[in-house]
């Protein structure tokens, strides 16, 4: 299966939006994960695949094939880290984290005055 690329159809967009093709990227089974656990540092694939504790080792090899091809890692001296362009994606991720975590708190009280 061929990465989601922009201005070919991905999941959700028959256009390809850029938008779409990168959440089309990063949602599948542990395509995020992988770029979150490098952000720790660049580490081997056995390594990596500790990180990511319940991963197989297929699943791994794909989405590091993935993920090269959309210029977010790479491979090193150390085995894979985060590109420049990775990076900044994880950058930007951050706040999401943050505010998932807010949001998981309102359900949370939602739940518990239910």
């Amino acid at each position: 299966m061929a990465i989601p690329t922009p201005g070919r159809p991905v999941r959700g967009s028959r256009s390809g939006a850029p938008i779409m093709a990168l959440f089309d990227l990063l949602g599948r089974r542990w395509g995020m994960g992988i770029l979150w656990r490098l952000s720790e540092g660049p580490c081997t694939f056995r390594e990596l695949q500790t990180r990511c504790e319940t991963i197989s080792p297929t699943i791994l090899n794909r989405r590091l094939k993935e993920l090269r091809e959309a210029l977010l890692i790479e491979r090193c001296a150390d085995g894979y880290k985060l590109t420049d362009l990775g990076a900044e994606l994880y950058g930007l991720l951050v706040p999401l984290g943050s505010y998932a975590r807010t949001w998981a708190a309102c359900l949370r009280a939602e739940t518990d005055e239910a």
